[in-house]
C-alpha cells in the first residue's frame, strides 16, 4: 500500500528574542505570571520588514537540503498560516515565486494552530491519488503582526517562525499511518481576528478599536484545547491500531504549558515522550509542531523507525492528529 513519508524537515526562527522581562517594560505583567500561566520565557520576534513567506522559504530550503533533493523536484506547496503576507495570492504562491521554481499547485490552509496537519492530510491524499510526487508542506507565522501589543492576555503569548517538510510516496512500512481532523464553526468566535475580512471590512474605525488583532477567551479555549487534543491524539492512535506505549515522541501544538500538561494526563502519554519547546518559542499557531519536528530531529529525539505521534488544536475551532513513522 502506499504511503507518505516524511523525507526531510527544516525549520526557521528570526533572530530577535522578546523575553518576559522585556515584556515587563511594556505591559503590567512579569515574568512569574507568564511562566506559571503559559510556561513561556521567551519568544522569536519577526523584523520589521520580514513576512510570513520569507520564514517559510529558510525553513523550506532547510527542509529540501535535508531531504538531499533539488527544490526542482518539488512539485506542489502546501503553506499553512492565519498570518499571510497578503490576503492574495497565497502565502504558498510568494513562497514558490521567492524560492524561483517552476510553475505548481501551490495554496494555503486556513487551520491556525492545526494548520500544519490540516496540510499534511491534505498532502498525504495527494500523494495516494497520484496528483503529486514530492509536496512541500510548511507552516509560517507572523503572529506577533496580527496581536494586540497592548493586550496582556494575548500578547505574551506569541511568537513568530516557520517550519516545513518534504513527503513523498513509499511502499515502505513506514510514513504516515493514521490521521483525523476536525472543526467546529459554531464556537469560532471563541478565538478569532473580528475584522479584515467581508464580514467586517476594513475601515478607521477597525483599525482605532483594534478589530485586526487576536481576541480570545482564554478560559474556555483551554477546556476544548484539552478536550480535543486528548481526542485527537487517541483517535489517531487506535486507527493506527496502536497505543500510547508504542509512542517513541509526542509533539503536541505548543500553546500553553498547562493545556500540554493536562492533555497528556488524560492521555497517559508520559511526560519524557513529549516534546515541549514552548518555553523557547511561544505560540507560533501552524508553525509550532513543524518546527519542533525539525528541533526534534536535530537533537536525536526523532529517528527513522521511530512512532511519532501529532495533535493539534486551533480557532475555528479546528482540531487534528496523526501517527507518523519515521
Amino acid at each position: 500500500m502506499k504511503r507518505t513519508k516524511i523525507i526531510g524537515t527544516g525549520s526557521y526562527l528570526p533572530d530577535r528574542i522578546m523575553t518576559n522581562q522585556d515584556w515587563e517594560k511594556r505591559v503590567d505583567t512579569s515574568d512569574e505570571w507568564i511562566t506559571t500561566r503559559t510556561g513561556i520565557k521567551e519568544r522569536h520576534i519577526s523584523a520589521p520588514d520580514e513576512a510570513t513567506s520569507d520564514m517559510v522559504v529558510q525553513a523550506a530550503q532547510r527542509a529540501i537540503e535535508n531531504a538531499g533533493i533539488q527544490k526542482s523536484d518539488i512539485d506542489m506547496i502546501i503553506v499553512g498560516t492565519i498570518s499571510p503576507d497578503t490576503p492574495y495570492p497565497s502565502t504558498a504562491n510568494w513562497v514558490q515565486k521567492k524560492m524561483g521554481i517552476q510553475p505548481i499547485p501551490s495554496f494555503d490552509v486556513s487551520a491556525a494552530c492545526s494548520g500544519f496537519i490540516y496540510g499534511l492530510i491534505t498532502a498525504d491524499s495527494m500523494i495516494k491519488t497520484g496528483m503529486a510526487k514530492k509536496i512541500l508542506v510548511a507552516g509560517g507565522e507572523c503572529m506577533t503582526k496580527v496581536m494586540d501589543w497592548e493586550d496582556r492576555a494575548t500578547c505574551v503569548l506569541f511568537g513568530d517562525g516557520a517550519g516545513a517538510a518534504v513527503v513523498e510516496a513509499t511502499e515502505e512500512e513506514r510514513g504516515i499511518l493514521s490521521s483525523m481532523w476536525g472543526a467546529d464553526g459554531n464556537l469560532g468566535k471563541l478565538l478569532y481576528q473580528p475584522a479584515g475580512g467581508s464580514a467586517m471590512p476594513a475601515t478607521l474605525e477597525t483599525v482605532e478599536k483594534k478589530l485586526h488583532t487576536v481576541h480570545m477567551e482564554g478560559n474556555q479555549v483551554f477546556k476544548h484545547a484539552v478536550l480535543r487534543m486528548q481526542e485527537a491524539a487517541q483517535t489517531a492512535l487506535q486507527k493506527a491500531g496502536l497505543s500510547v506505549e508504542d509512542v517513541d515522541l509526542y509533539i503536541p501544538h505548543q500553546a500553553n504549558i498547562r493545556i500540554i500538561e493536562a492533555t497528556i494526563n488524560r492521555a497517559k502519554i508520559p511526560l519524557e515522550k513529549t516534546f515541549i519547546n514552548i518555553d523557547k518559542i511561544g505560540n507560533m499557531s501552524s508553525a509550532t509542531i513543524p518546527v519542533a519536528m525539525d528541533q526534534a530531529v536535530q537533537q536525536g529525539r526523532l529517528k527513522e523507525g521511530d512512532h511519532l505521534l501529532l495533535s493539534a488544536f486551533g480557532a475555528g475551532f479546528t482540531w487534528g492528529g496523526m501517527v507518523i513513522r519515521m
